[in-house]
C-alpha cells in the first residue's frame, strides 16, 4: 500500500471515522448523566463489571476528547487559509451557526422550568432575580462563572470553552500551522503539563476555558502531526490501528483506574496524548473499529451528536416530569433505555430538520451581507 499524499485524499474522507467518533463520545456523556445517584440507569450500571462501570462513570472525559477533536478538525479545514476581514467574518458566522441555534433551542425546551421553578437558597437568601443566571446561560458564560445555584443545561459550560477556542483559533493556526516535527513535539509536551501547572499556580478551577485550552491546542498540534506524517516516507494510511488501539486501551485503563495516576497529574491531562493517538489513528483509517465508525449510521449519528449532547439534559427535565404518568410501573432501567432511545431519535430529527437547515440559512444570509 503506497502512502497517500494530502492531494490524493478526497476532501473529508479522512474525517469519516472522526465524525463517527463524535456519536460515541456524545452517547458516553448521555449515559454518564444517567448513572448518578438516583438516576435511571444507576442500578443497572452498578451490576456491570468494574471496568465497564468505571468507564461509564467517567463520561466527563469525553468532553476533553471533543475539545481535542474540535482543534483537529478546524486545523485541517483552515490550515491553508490566508486570513482577511472577509474570511474572518465567514469563519465567525460559521462558528456561530454551528453552535448557537441548537443551544437556543435547548433553552427554549427547558424554559418552562426556568420560568416556574423556584431558585434554591444561596447564602441564606432566596435568589429572586434570575437575570444573572439567564445572562450566564444566554451569553454562554457558564464555563467562567463556576458552580451555579441551578443549572438548566449542564453540558452548556463546554460551549463557553468552544467560544473561547473559536476566538483564539485564527491567531493560533497562523502560529502553529508551519511547525516542524521537533517544535510540534516540544509544544505538545509543554501543553500536556500546562493545566496542572495552571492549577498549581493558583488559576481558579472555575475558569474552565483556560484550563481546557490545552485540549484544543493538542488538537491543532495533532493535525499538524498528521500532515507531517502524510508527507513522510512512512506508509501509515490504512494502518491507523497502530495509534488508535493503544489510545483506546489507555483511555479505558485511565478512566476505570484513575488511582494509578500520580497525584500531581489530573485525569484530563493524562488523557491528552492518548486522545491525540486516537485521532491520528482514526484519521489514517484501517481496521474494524475505524471501519465501524466510518459506517453510514455512525457518521449520521456523529453529525447529530451536537444536538444529542446539548439537548439531552433539557429533554431529561421533561422526561422526569412525564415518565411517572406514562411509565410509572416500568423499572428505572427500562425507563432509562427508553429515554436514551428517545434522545437519539429526537436528536436525529433536530439535526435533519433544524440544525442543518437553520445553520445553512444563517451562513448564506450573514455571509452574503
Amino acid at each position: 500500500m503506497s502512502l497517500l499524499r494530502p492531494a490524493d485524499i478526497k476532501p473529508g474522507a479522512h474525517l469519516l471515522a472522526l465524525t463517527g467518533l463524535r456519536a460515541v463520545l456524545a452517547l458516553w456523556v448521555v449515559v454518564h448523566h444517567l448513572t448518578g445517584r438516583g438516576m435511571l440507569l444507576d442500578a443497572w450500571v452498578g451490576t456491570m463489571p468494574y471496568l465497564v462501570h468505571g468507564v461509564i462513570r467517567r463520561g466527563f472525559l469525553a468532553v476533553g476528547t471533543f475539545f481535542v477533536l474540535s482543534g483537529f478538525v478546524l486545523a485541517r479545514n483552515y490550515a491553508s487559509t490566508q486570513w482577511n476581514r472577509g474570511k474572518l467574518w465567514r469563519y465567525g458566522v460559521s462558528r456561530f451557526a454551528r453552535i448557537y441555534p441548537v443551544y437556543l433551542l435547548s433553552l427554549l425546551v427547558v424554559s418552562p422550568f426556568i420560568i416556574s421553578a423556584p431558585l434554591p437558597l444561596t447564602g441564606g437568601a432566596l435568589l429572586s432575580n434570575k437575570a444573572g443566571l439567564l445572562a450566564d446561560h444566554g451569553l454562554l458564560l457558564l464555563g467562567w462563572t463556576g458552580t451555579l445555584p441551578v443549572n438548566w443545561n449542564t453540558p452548556a459550560w463546554s460551549l463557553s470553552c468552544e467560544v473561547f477556542f473559536y476566538l483564539c483559533f485564527p491567531a493560533a493556526i497562523v502560529f502553529l500551522s508551519n511547525m516542524g516535527p521537533r517544535r510540534a513535539a516540544l509544544l505538545a509536551a509543554v501543553v500536556w503539563f500546562l493545566p496542572s501547572a495552571m492549577l498549581a499556580w493558583g488559576l481558579p478551577p472555575n475558569w474552565k476555558p483556560l484550563i481546557h485550552l490545552a485540549d484544543f491546542v493538542t488538537g491543532i498540534v495533532t493535525a499538524r502531526a498528521f500532515e507531517l506524517l502524510l508527507r513522510s516516507r512512512w506508509t501509515l494510511t490504512g494502518r491507523g490501528y497502530w495509534f488508535y488501539l493503544p489510545g483506546f486501551a489507555a483511555l479505558i485503563v485511565v478512566a476505570a483506574y484513575p488511582g494509578l495516576l500520580p497525584a500531581t497529574v489530573d485525569i484530563n491531562s493524562a488523557m491528552l496524548p492518548w486522545n491525540a493517538a486516537i485521532l491520528l489513528g482514526l484519521a489514517f483509517g484501517g481496521g474494524l473499529p475505524a471501519g465501524a465508525l466510518s459506517s453510514g449510521v455512525a457518521v449520521y449519528l456523529g453529525k447529530a451528536s451536537y444536538s444529542m449532547y446539548i439537548l439531552h439534559v433539557p429533554l431529561l427535565w421533561w422526561w422526569r416530569r412525564l415518565w411517572p404518568r406514562m411509565l410509572g410501573s416500568v423499572s428505572s432501567t427500562a425507563q432509562g433505555l427508553a429515554y436514551l432511545a428517545a434522545v437519539i431519535a429526537i436528536s436525529a430529527l433536530v439535526f435533519q430538520f433544524f440544525e442543518e437547515p437553520v445553520g445553512s440559512h444563517l451562513r448564506r444570509r450573514l455571509c452574503r451581507r
